[in-house]
């Protein structure tokens, strides 16, 4: 681990990235295949009059590509199989709202790139009876099962429900996230889980439909994964970020998507700060 670190910290001494660090595959097709699904705004999203794909995952992703001197290919694949086809090759990173969770840091890397956390939320009709993440001890809580968010509810559940003595709250895992919104607003949830960063755009485009309970019950970062076999790739992304943070193009693609609150101050690899 010290030796990678050292040589993570070596690319990065400079802010200028050359094709030299990207690996010969990637050089030889021009390209870099990306695992996305573009169905998580402001992080992903599609234009619903253009299909084109929109979001603060897919400005960074472009701009670090430029960088690096090549191009990108979006591969729309489902969360659940991100992972293995990142391991079979089939895609060389993936950067779509990916939380860097210890859990996968067994067979993958994170170059991290912004902080989020669970955040509860409730449909605005009902913001006067969760006031508190504990009104929600006893309810049925909604969030994808395809997250991190049912086990980091229910173990936030555990501590400040079930150890005072309150009924523990029923987690429901949905098919994503629109899917518990839907469910809240035809009244089959009391409440929902998101990531934070996602809900300030959701609330501008509904307006008067979602409240926030709260503040976030957990604390992330989120990352663009590569395989334990690629460090290459995976230091030459590294590079790029540093070097966008370093032109304020990082703070740009940001502020234009009303996120400058969950940048980070520098470079992470797997949830470590690299100097």
């Amino acid at each position: 681990m010290k030796t990678a670190l050292i040589t993570i910290a070596a690319l990065l001494a400079s802010t200028v990235v050359h094709a030299e660090g990207v690996p010969d595959r990637i050089k030889s097709a021009g390209k870099v295949v990306v695992a996305n699904q573009p169905n998580y705004p402001p992080m992903e999203y599609k234009d619903p009059a253009t299909n084109t794909l929109m979001g603060v995952d897919i400005d960074l992703g472009l701009a670090l590509a430029k960088q690096l001197g090549t191009n990108v290919e979006w591969a729309d694949i489902g969360f659940e199989q991100m992972i293995s086809s990142l391991q079979t090759g089939r895609v060389d990173l993936i950067h779509s709202g990916m939380s860097d969770l210890p859990k996968r840091r067994d067979t993958l890397d994170f170059v991290d790139y912004m902080k989020s956390g669970a955040q509860f939320y409730t449909s605005a009709s009902r913001k006067e009876e969760f006031k508190t993440p504990a009104d929600f001890c006893g309810k049925t809580v909604g969030m994808s099962r395809r997250t991190s968010f049912p086990d980091e509810t229910a173990k936030w559940s555990a501590a400040n429900c079930e150890a005072k003595g309150l009924a523990a709250i029923k987690v429901v895992g949905t098919e994503g996230s629109a899917d518990a919104r839907a469910q809240l607003k035809q009244g089959r949830l009391d409440g929902a889980v998101q990531g934070s960063e996602t809900l300030p755009y959701l609330m501008n485009l509904e307006k008067d439909t979602y409240a926030i309970v709260g503040e976030p019950i957990t604390a992330v970062y989120q990352g663009m994964a590569f395989s334990k076999k690629d460090p290459a790739l995976r230091d030459a992304y590294a590079a790029a970020l540093k070097a966008l943070m370093a032109s304020d193009e990082y703070k740009a693609i940001f502020a234009k998507h009303g996120l400058e609150g969950t940048m980070l101050d520098g470079i992470y690899i797997n949830g470590e700060a690299v100097k």
